[in-house]
């Protein structure tokens, strides 16, 4: 964990010395989301040009994401009891469907505060597309009686359980993450010098972790929701 913060922090220090002398954009942008959940989130992006153009940009800033939803199935998170995999194989590795288990939530509710990665890239002044993913950073929310679903446990299946949000959150490959993550993939047009439109999808991993553990030596479950994404931008 210390080591990814650190190399997190390094990556973007070097990036505002590599870049400085191209164009920059610094912009507040607050999103909703909405579809199998709600989710506004409200952010600062810092994104550096590159090149003598700038159309390509890197960046980062911080995010903070709030999902809600009701009667969610979190099914079982660690990619390996998810795959039986850890690394970036498990992008090509069937699921062990087996190992599954669900904690039905009726009502959810997280907040998370994460660092994200951003790319961009300008046709023009007007027109832009990018995508931007949660890097590191912290859940929270209130505590939730769920319904267990076991897989394999007679006496578990349909237990009550409580859980409460993941509290780390970290960027890994797919199953492998932690916590509560949120990524965008979306174009934006600026109607003046100041605001912007932007449009897209929001892809979000919720976790939550139960208060013992379960079947398999697991407590963490996630629900992964793609939904519509609008969002108002002001850049200074």
């Amino acid at each position: 964990m210390k080591k990814t913060s650190f190399l997190l922090f390094i990556s973007l220090i070097i990036g505002q010395f590599a870049f400085s002398q191209s164009k920059n954009q610094r912009v507040l942008d607050f999103s909703i989301a909405a579809g199998n959940g709600f989710s506004p989130a409200f952010s600062y992006q810092y994104l550096l040009g590159i090149g003598k153009t700038g159309k390509f940009k890197v960046g980062s800033g911080i995010r903070f994401t709030y999902f809600s939803g009701k009667n969610m199935d979190l099914i079982t998170a660690p990619a390996s009891l998810t795959s039986g995999q850890k690394g970036p194989q498990v992008l090509f590795t069937e699921n062990i469907f087996s190992n599954f288990d669900t904690l039905k939530i009726a009502k959810i509710g997280v907040g998370y505060l994460n660092i994200p990665i951003h790319l961009q890239y300008s046709f023009s002044n007007k027109f832009e597309i990018g995508f931007n993913i949660d890097a590191i950073g912290l859940s929270f929310g209130s505590k939730q009686n769920g319904t267990f679903y076991a897989s394999e446990s007679k006496s578990l299946h349909k237990s009550s359980q409580s859980a409460k949000p993941t509290t780390f959150n970290l960027l890994l490959v797919s199953d492998n993450d932690l916590g509560s993550l949120n990524s965008e993939l979306y174009a934006r047009y600026w109607v003046n010098d100041k605001i912007g439109l932007r449009a897209g999808l929001s892809f979000q991993f919720v976790e939550y972790s139960t208060d013992k553990k379960l079947t398999f030596e697991n407590d963490r479950f996630r629900t992964k929701v793609l939904l519509p994404m609008i969002a108002f931008s002001y850049k200074f």
